[in-house]
């Protein structure tokens, strides 16, 4: 047997990556992070165990990583979908939308990546962070920002603070006064975006996340937005 190419080795390496990636938000999100082990998410993912130290220096580390990923996915399956729109403030208000729905969908696992930020390790920089912070830049500048650079990191704190507001244990912010908010704040119109099912009417956790963790996103058929 010939042996295989660099780039099918480099394939075979992020196909392996991805899959421990979907592998640890499905099982956060179903157990919680305490009783998630490297183990498992090697498991479910179908790989063997040392591959996970050998992309990830640890568990909170791959679950931060994991949860940029389906973020940067969700936010831009938000801002794609039909009707796509090079409307500024019409993609602002997907983009409050998509990170707020995340909150209501997956509440478990954005109050244990929120908790990680929190903790030593602090706040990660990886690939699929860089990603998500590309698309709220653009969204900044598509607003019409004079200055990216300053108002993206304006933006990120103001969704970061929403969505542990969302989160606190014992005393949560209904998600419809924050999402009133933020969008009072960059001038948005109530009826843009898509705005997330209140809690406990249709925000179920999504049971198939894999479109999130694929080579390339795809609107789902169906899930356009309608005006």
């Amino acid at each position: 047997m010939s042996p295989r190419s660099p780039s099918v080795n480099e394939e075979l390496r992020r196909r392996s990556r991805e899959r421990l990636l979907q592998a640890a938000v499905e099982l956060v999100g179903e157990r919680g992070y305490d009783a998630t082990t490297l183990g498992d998410i090697a498991d479910r993912a179908g790989s063997a165990r040392g591959l996970v130290s050998y992309y990830f220096p640890g568990k909170r580390q791959l679950l931060q990583s994991a949860v940029h990923r389906l973020m940067h996915r969700t936010l831009e399956e938000a801002l794609e979908c039909e009707p796509r729109t090079e409307d500024g403030r019409e993609r602002m208000a997907r983009a409050v939308d998509a990170i707020l729905g995340l909150t209501v969908r997956h509440t478990v696992l954005m109050r244990q990546h929120m908790a990680g930020i929190l903790q030593a390790e602090g706040f990660l920089q990886c690939p699929e962070q860089q990603r998500l912070a590309e698309l709220l830049r653009d969204t900044v500048t598509r607003l019409g920002s004079p200055n990216p650079e300053s108002d993206y990191p304006m933006l990120r704190a103001l969704l970061m603070g929403a969505v542990y507001a969302a989160l606190v244990p014992g005393a949560p912010m209904p998600v419809p006064v924050l999402r009133a908010e933020l969008f009072k704040r960059y001038g948005l119109d109530w009826t843009m975006g898509a705005p997330p099912d209140p809690e406990g009417t249709g925000g179920a956790p999504d049971t198939d996340l894999s479109r999130f963790f694929a080579t390339e996103s795809r609107c789902p058929e169906g899930n356009g937005q309608s005006k």
